[in-house]
């Protein structure tokens, strides 16, 4: 059993899980203000869209990994 300074492996991707949830909201608001500026920084734009693609995918993995298998 763990003790009380022993995070479970499902702890520890419980709260990564989180961290990555907020820098994809930080990256939303980032483009949304970016997008407001107007034309101008596409470059970033596009590099701060692929960054967030990347948390999507970092956050579907560890969902999954976190979801039980549900035998049919």
């Amino acid at each position: 059993m763990n003790s009380p300074q022993e995070l479970s492996h499902e702890d520890v991707l419980r709260i990564k899980l989180e961290v990555l949830r907020q820098k994809h909201r930080d990256l939303d608001d980032a483009i949304a203000a970016l997008q407001a500026q107007g034309p101008g920084s596409q470059l970033t734009l596009q590099r701060l869209k692929k960054q967030k693609l990347q948390l999507k995918d970092q956050i579907a993995r560890i969902e999954d990994e976190l979801t039980p298998d549900i035998i049919a």
